[in-house]
């Protein structure tokens, strides 16, 4: 990382909670727990949006966008945990798979393609967004709040991407042991791995 975060061993009150509860979500400490630590209270306001995000939506849904915003951004930490979330807490392998096969979405359904497409645009340029855009996904049946809900969590996305990468932050180790050689280099988006 490029800023020195505050090291496990002596961090207290705030900072040693955010670190106990992430070690919690992941059965270790994830790296970029530390480009948080110098500010608690951001990192305990990004939990409570991504949260309020997250559990508005259809989690499976949530991982699909979440994904595109995350290879649009080049981050190689979003990309391989939330295909790790996709997999595991989804079960959806498949659908996994098909985003590292075809980056661009080729090979996804009807509906989970257009998402994707419109998730990868909302974060490459969200000024270019059109109606028509928009009409596409209400065309496949998505409401106004499934449509909004999809901007909120590719939003937040390029926020928590721009923090991890603006800040140096590169996957851990231990998540990217969670994927095959071949399957993992497809997602080596932006940063290399940790320690690689």
């Amino acid at each position: 990382m490029f800023i020195t975060g505050v090291a496990e061993a002596e961090a207290d009150g705030e900072v040693a909670e955010y670190y106990e509860t992430q070690r919690g979500i992941w059965g270790f400490l994830p790296n970029y727990a530390a480009s948080f630590s110098h500010r608690p209270g951001v990192a305990a306001a990004w939990q409570t949006l991504n949260l309020a995000i997250r559990g508005g939506m259809d989690r499976r849904r949530y991982e699909i966008v979440t994904i595109a915003a995350a290879r649009a951004r080049r981050s190689t930490a979003c990309t391989a945990a939330h295909s790790k979330f996709l997999r595991d807490a989804c079960d959806d392998d498949a659908t996994m798979r098909a985003i590292s096969e075809r980056p661009d979405g080729a090979n996804l359904g009807e509906l989970d393609r257009a998402l994707y497409e419109f998730a990868t645009a909302v974060a490459t340029d969200a000024a270019a967004i059109r109606r028509a855009d928009v009409e596409r996904l209400r065309a496949l049946g998505l409401s106004d709040t499934d449509i909004a809900d999809v901007v909120f969590a590719v939003a937040a996305r390029c926020f928590f991407t721009a923090v991890l990468d603006g800040t140096g932050v590169q996957l851990d180790p231990e998540t990217a042991a969670e994927f095959e050689p071949e399957l993992l280099a497809s997602m080596i988006v932006g940063r290399p791995v940790a320690g690689t």
